[in-house]
Order: structure tokens, then C-alpha cells, then sequence
């Protein structure tokens, strides 16, 4: 059986909330749902959904340099995670620590990015705190309204239900592999990337998913976390080049990267994995007809706790999703290394690719 304490981050998240205690009116558990959920005095039929989230890794690791990128992911992260439980935003609040040599331009940029995704989304910033710090960290705090009844969590799901995501995945890993590979700007940048929080699937959603997480660290880390939560796997029926995002997949092409890499990196694009039951199907399918929308059908809920896809040969093979989330803390966030070892893990399971350490086929651009 495979336990949550497997997994690096987990035992992280674990150590600090032993030492807290608990809310009497907190509906989750730890690593259950991906906002926190409280109950509401004197109302029965709703609760508060509350979640935080920082932007520091990326920037530091060189993913985000644009300012207006840096401010659009900031509200993108945290406004992601009131998605996943079916919430109706009420606002945020913002935290900036920026280093004091900075221009004020730069903080106005930053500013501007976080206002744009709060138009994108119909959303506020309501207030927050500023302060001077030796390295850039951008936090926001994203509340919301959701009903008892509509409100999804990670926990839920069945053998026997249908996994879906919500759109194509792999434009946050597409980005981190266009910078290694210093492809042209023109052909997918960070200026490119803007993803958008799944806020009004996320309100249908609560009516018939069963179990949902966002994808903010990748689709293989989902999973993973999902099928530890839930003790049972996941079966992919769908081809790894089928599920991509149209930008992930010209950077495969490229690059002649498998595609395999978009759904195993650790930088996610914010659509929501979920899971209806077969029973709900049929009225589901209407729901999404209904409303314009197109989730992708990924494959199954299975009994044994494991992640199966096809290999290229067409075999079915066991993904060990425990290995790739833990990956980056093996390497110490070097990202390179992380890549070249990524890659021998896909090789290893019959997941070949041609690229990484060969030319890419773009004038001038090598990853090595």
C-alpha cells in the first residue's frame, strides 16, 4: 500500500501541522483537499474556503522573470486551489517581501500582473502587506464561499470511475524546457504563459466529481497524491501526446521531446484532475455540452494502488510517480540534473525520447 509519508513533501507538510492544533471547525484533514474548508457558524448549508499559497521557487529557479508574470502567478496559484473545491471567490489578500534595491517600476509590473489575472478571473484583491527582504517572495491568500454539499475534496473516488482534466496539460513544463533549450521567443515563452484558474468548471464540478485536485505541481503528481489519499490507482487510457496542451506539444515536437515529460515535471498549468462515477456519467456529459465545456478523458479508477499507462511499444507499464515527485529534492532543485534523470526514468519504463542531449532541431539551440 502506498503511504503518504513516501513522499518527501508530505512528511514536510506533515511535521508542521502535528504541532498545530486543530480547529474544531475545520471540515479536512491534512493533505485532504486542496483549500482548507470551515465550517460557518449559524450556516449549515455553507462553508469558508481558505488557501495560501507563494510564489518564491520559481522565481529563484529562473522560471518567472518577467514582474507581470511573476504577479499573474501569484493570484493564478491561489485562486487555483478555491477551483478544486468548487468555490466561489470572495477575494484576496497579498503579501510582497521584494528586495529594496528594486525599481518601484518593477513593483508596479508585479502589481499590474496580479490586477490583470483579477480581471481575468472576476475576482478582487482586497488588501495586504508589503515589506523589504534579501530575495523576492510573492504570497496570496485566496478566500471563498462554497456549499457542504458541492464542496469537492481529494478523497472520494472509486474503482470504476472516470478520471478527467479539465484541459490540456504540459505548458508550465513547456516552459521550464523552452528556457533550457533557449528556444526563440516567438515559439512559446513565460509571456505566453498565463494560465487561467478553472473557476466556473470548478462550480459545475461540485454537482457530480467525486474526487478533484488541481495540477499546480504537474498531472503525475496529482495522481500520485490522489491515489495515496484515496488507496486505490489510476489507469491512463488516453496517449501521453493526446492530453497536451497546444503549446506543450509544439515544444515536443521541437525539441522531439516525449511527451511524456509535460505530464511528469513539477511546474503545473492549474487545470483540475477529477473523478465521476459511472452512473453520473451520461448527465455529466450533458452538464458539460451544456456549458461549452470539453474535459479530456484520461482513463480509469482502479483497485491496486499503482499508475499504469502505455508504454510506446504499447505495453501496459506501471509509472512510478513516487520516484518522479521526489526527484527534485533528490537532485537538490538542480534542474538539469533533474531533467537527465527524468528522462532515464521514462527511458527505463519504455517511455524513449531522442532529445536532452541532442541538438534541437531550431538554429542555435542545444540542450545539453
Amino acid at each position: 500500500m502506498k503511504d503518504l509519508n513516501e513522499i518527501r513533501e508530505n512528511v514536510l507538510i506533515d511535521v508542521w501541522s502535528k504541532a498545530f492544533l486543530r480547529a474544531p471547525a475545520q471540515i479536512n484533514w491534512p493533505h485532504e483537499s486542496d483549500s482548507e474548508l470551515i465550517a460557518i457558524p449559524g450556516d449549515s448549508d455553507r462553508c469558508l474556503a481558505v488557501t495560501t499559497d507563494a510564489i518564491s521557487e520559481e522565481i529563484a529557479l529562473g522560471f518567472y522573470k518577467d514582474p507581470f508574470t511573476m504577479g499573474w502567478m501569484t493570484i493564478a496559484a491561489s485562486v487555483s486551489d478555491l477551483a478544486a473545491v468548487g468555490a466561489d471567490p470572495l477575494g484576496l489578500v497579498i503579501s510582497v517581501a521584494i528586495e529594496s534595491d528594486r525599481p518601484v517600476e518593477f513593483s508596479s509590473r508585479i502589481a499590474e500582473g496580479m490586477e490583470a489575472a483579477c480581471r481575468r478571473l472576476g475576482v478582487h484583491i482586497l488588501g495586504g502587506d508589503t515589506n523589504t527582504s534579501e530575495s523576492l517572495v510573492l504570497s496570496a491568500t485566496a478566500m471563498g464561499i462554497v456549499s457542504r454539499s458541492g464542496a469537492m475534496t481529494r478523497t472520494g473516488c472509486n474503482p470504476g470511475d472516470v478520471l478527467f482534466v479539465t484541459g490540456g496539460i504540459g505548458a508550465g513544463n513547456a516552459l521550464i524546457l523552452s528556457q533550457l533549450a533557449d528556444l526563440p521567443i516567438e515559439l512559446f515563452s513565460e509571456y505566453d504563459f498565463r494560465p487561467v484558474a478553472q473557476i466556473g468548471i470548478g462550480r459545475i464540478l461540485g454537482e457530480f466529481a467525486s474526487s478533484c485536485m488541481d495540477t499546480s505541481d504537474g498531472l503525475l503528481a496529482t495522481l500520485d497524491q490522489l491515489m495515496r489519499l484515496n488507496r486505490c490507482g489510476f489507469h491512463l487510457e488516453a496517449g501521453w501526446g493526446d492530453i497536451l496542451d497546444p503549446a506543450a506539444h509544439r515544444i515536443c515536437e521541437v525539441t522531439r521531446t516525449h511527451p511524456w515529460l509535460m505530464a511528469a515535471g513539477p511546474h503545473g498549468e492549474f487545470q483540475l484532475v477529477f473523478t465521476v462515477p459511472p452512473l453520473r456519467i451520461p448527465e455529466f456529459q450533458v452538464a458539460m455540452r451544456n456549458h461549452g465545456l470539453a474535459p479530456i478523458r484520461l482513463g480509469r479508477v482502479k483497485e491496486r494502488d499503482s499508475i499504469t499507462a502505455r508504454a510506446d511499444s504499447g505495453e501496459r507499464i506501471e509509472v512510478d510517480t513516487g520516484a518522479v515527485r521526489n526527484l527534485f529534492a533528490h537532485v537538490d532543485g538542480e534542474i538539469q540534473g533533474y531533467l537527465s534523470e527524468l528522462v532515464q526514468l521514462g527511458v527505463s519504463w519504455g517511455l524513449t525520447t531522442r532529445n536532452c542531449r541532442e541538438e534541437v532541431t531550431q538554429e542555435g539551440t542545444s540542450i545539453n
